[in-house]
């Protein structure tokens, strides 16, 4: 169990407090609700730039790395199509520094034409590296393409294309600047050695002053449900053929979520799970094979992926076939009550796991107090699952009408 405490500052900003006696070191994390599914279609990857951008000084802290290292500690952030995350892990002595300058950027960005070419470039070499000269590195613009025709998760996080990164003007930054990153659209976790008493004084005096603001409306339409299988063929510079069959399933927080999860754990978590026992070492099909959720927020996706041994079409019928008799199975009611605790019981290990270090427990915390969710209860909501319902999920899920399918050949 993890204890910590929350409040909520006039502004609306949101605070959660967990004391680790356990270290010498604090970790401050800010979650803003924006991703890039509140971007533009015409300026795709600006939420990731803004990343960025929040590192390139704010009204009065020139340098934000430079003020981070100087008091002791270290910095970063992460972009999903859902969030922002930015987070620092500072001696506790000099905790100070990590608010006085997480709610300066969060008051206002400096806006330098500097800062804007700057990150500008480093997005597009980021894109260049990731996308473009990393083999596989644009199966997943292909792939989101396939799944949505209207929602923005059509895009990869990174942008639909350099020129949509190209064209950002300093017009552009100021305003989704002032439309997302506001106290009243953002949560605030604390963990490490800090009292809680310590936390309200230092959240009260940086980050309270920062007014409210007007939060842009989420107005972009949503996905109509998919009514045929979709099948899209691409070639690239890669070793072996990859296939990826994404099904369309819930988002975050709604009924069969977490079923969905379960599922792709008893698919392929682990040397027990069925696709490691049956066809990875049993077939000689498949080189590689994973089942995973891409957890976001609205509707997204379930992939089975998989990197086959020959590039025949022979083989990627079959590599077909022993993959939907796998998922036959689940459908079936193949599912022991063993074989079930035994792959909640792995969850159960990984979460807690992952939550011990007071920066996981500051990240996970800001995640689940976003989510109106207490961290406490994740575990009993697994072990609620049924085999029952873990049948009629996958049922509803696997439907080859509800399915994408992306083969991706070597170019030779």
């Amino acid at each position: 169990m993890i204890e910590y405490n929350t409040f909520t500052l006039s502004n609306g900003l949101r605070v959660v407090h967990n004391y680790d006696g356990a270290t010498a070191m604090v970790a401050l994390n800010v979650l803003y609700n924006v991703g890039a599914r509140d971007e533009s279609p015409e300026l795709t990857g600006m939420a990731h730039l803004f990343e960025h951008l929040m590192f390139g000084g704010s009204v009065n802290v020139p340098e934000f790395d430079s003020a981070i290292e100087n008091a002791g500690g270290m910095n970063n952030a992460w972009t999903s199509n859902d969030y922002t995350n930015f987070y620092d892990i500072v001696p506790a002595q000099n905790v100070e520094t990590a608010f006085w300058v997480e709610s300066d950027r969060m008051l206002s960005l400096a806006f330098s034409d500097k800062a804007l070419e700057v990150q500008r470039h480093v997005v597009i070499e980021e894109f260049k590296q990731t996308c473009l000269n990393r083999p596989y590195g644009d199966m997943s613009h292909y792939l989101r393409a396939m799944i949505y025709k209207q929602h923005p998760y059509r895009y990869p996080v990174i942008g639909k294309e350099i020129s949509h990164i190209e064209k950002v003007t300093q017009d552009d930054v100021r305003e989704f600047f002032y439309s997302h990153y506001a106290p009243n659209n953002a949560v605030l976790a604390i963990s490490g050695r800090i009292s809680l008493d310590e936390t309200k004084r230092l959240a009260q005096k940086w980050f309270e002053p920062i007014p409210q603001r007007d939060i842009a409306p989420r107005k972009y339409p949503q996905e109509p449900r998919q009514t045929e299988a979709r099948m899209q063929e691409a070639k690239g510079n890669v070793p072996q053929l990859a296939m990826v069959k994404a099904y369309r399933m819930p988002g975050y927080g709604m009924p069969d979520y977490v079923e969905c999860d379960v599922i792709t754990d008893l698919l392929a978590s682990g040397h027990s799970s069925r696709f490691y026992r049956n066809l990875l070492m049993k077939t000689g099909v498949f080189t590689e094979i994973d089942a995973s959720i891409i957890g976001s927020d609205e509707p997204g996706f379930l992939m089975l992926n998989s990197k086959l041994t020959n590039n025949d079409a022979t083989a990627i019928a079959q590599a077909d076939k022993l993959m939907k008799e796998e998922v036959q199975r689940i459908i079936d009611g193949d599912v022991s009550e063993y074989e079930l605790t035994r792959t909640i019981n792995r969850f159960e290990s990984n979460f807690m796991f992952s939550s011990m270090g007071f920066m996981a427990k500051a990240q996970s915390l800001a995640n689940y107090v976003m989510h109106n969710e207490d961290i406490n209860g994740v575990v009993a909501r697994y072990r609620s699952i049924t085999t029952d319902d873990i049948s009629r999920v996958a049922k509803n899920i696997f439907d080859e009408n509800n399915c994408a399918t992306l083969i991706y050949h070597p170019q030779n």
